[in-house]
């Protein structure tokens, strides 16, 4: 089953400040939220949730998501914005959150620090190169 679609860091935000619904979830591991930072959800009054896709360092799914996303607040037709390191990890839980009937799932185009560029780093696209709300744990 498909999720309803990708969105830009941009447009993520569009949805995330102008629907008090929407719920942000970052699936990216504890060790990239403690060593890279994340999204800021005080300006979207705290809907945001950290749930890893994977765990790390094990690399393993986490047999928990679902159940965690229903602590988080996800349910059937409340909009849910994923997003991961480069957008691979959130369009994997998007398609898994729709399949369980949740959502409609979106996934952040380019996650929160994109791909590596040309220069050997991260972060020349994606959430924090948008200049959105971030902040370090």
């Amino acid at each position: 089953m498909s999720y309803a679609g990708d969105l830009t860091p941009e447009q993520a935000w569009d949805l995330l400040t102008s629907d008090e619904n929407a719920v942000l979830v970052d699936v990216r591991t504890d060790a990239e939220w403690r060593y890279v930072g994340i999204p800021d959800a005080g300006p979207i009054d705290g809907r945001a949730a950290l749930v890893e896709w994977v765990s790390y360092p094990s690399g393993r799914p986490n047999p928990r998501f679902l159940d965690q996303l229903a602590d988080a607040g996800v349910t059937a037709g409340r909009p849910v914005v994923f997003l991961c390191r480069s957008g691979v990890r959130s369009i994997a839980a998007a398609q898994a959150a729709t399949a369980a009937g949740l959502g409609p799932a979106y996934n952040v185009l380019h996650g929160f620090e994109g791909d590596v560029g040309p220069d050997g780093h991260r972060g020349h696209e994606g959430w924090r190169a948008a200049g959105l709300p971030w902040r370090q744990v």
